[in-house]
């Protein structure tokens, strides 16, 4: 399950599970009727694939979009938690309206999505969950507090339920990119795009295919001894 799965890194994700053979249920706000191309490029591999619309900011939405994707597939073997938005605005002149929108979505959906997921991992003790963090929960960003605040947020998150769960066989990671050609990036204002660029030591700004592979990989089997772990596919803009 993957959300926010209908444009951008997500997509991507959706696209790169389907190619490696999983079923797929993509969530996202959209209408179902734009989700159609997409589950045509997914079901093309050969797989099922279902579209949802749910606001992971709103309980009862993600609750019933669960309990849908389980009745459709029997369970949910992996979530990657991919659902965001961002908007730009010092901390001096932030609404309080744009602080909860931001941290609604970003932050309450990781866990809201977590929440309704967990309990069938847990019982079957087999589960891996990936959470889409970026590199500005671990620098910060001006005019980026919400965002910055939201996903340091789900960088805790991550470790402290990998903390939880590691022993009953439920892995969770997190994935913090660094700012990648996507629509949140085009929404950026050019003074930040040309700041950022200017901070990146690879001089560029990332493409969707550069970081579906580590959503792929901390999926697997292959990543079976990686706990509480961030991966940073970010230019050389976190160096640790």
């Amino acid at each position: 399950m993957v959300t926010g799965g209908l444009r951008g890194i997500g997509r991507g994700i959706a696209e790169g599970f389907a190619v490696e053979g999983a079923d797929v249920a993509v969530l996202d706000l959209a209408p179902d009727a734009a989700a159609k191309e997409l589950l045509g490029v997914l079901t093309r591999s050969g797989r099922r694939a279902i579209y949802l619309t749910a606001d992971v900011s709103r309980e009862e939405q993600v609750e019933q979009a669960v309990e849908r994707v389980v009745g459709a597939f029997g369970g949910i073997d992996v979530l990657v938690n991919n659902a965001g938005i961002v908007t730009e605005a010092p901390v001096a002149e932030m609404t309080i309206a744009e602080w909860d929108q931001v941290m609604g979505v970003n932050l309450r959906g990781v866990f809201l999505c977590t929440r309704f997921v967990l309990p069938g991992m847990l019982a079957r003790r087999s589960g891996s969950i990936v959470n889409i963090a970026s590199q500005l929960g671990q620098i910060g960003g001006a005019t980026m507090a919400h965002y910055s605040a939201s996903k340091a947020g789900v960088i805790g998150f991550t470790k402290a339920l990998a903390r939880e769960v590691s022993r009953d066989n439920v892995r969770v990671n997190a994935i913090a990119p660094g700012p990648t050609e996507t629509d949140m990036l085009a929404s950026e204002s050019e003074d930040w795009k040309r700041r950022k660029l200017a901070d990146l030591p690879i001089g560029r700004f990332g493409q969707v295919a550069e970081i579906v592979p580590t959503a792929i990989f901390l999926a697997s089997e292959d990543a079976s001894f990686f706990v509480g772990q961030v991966l940073g596919p970010n230019g050389g803009d976190v160096m640790l």
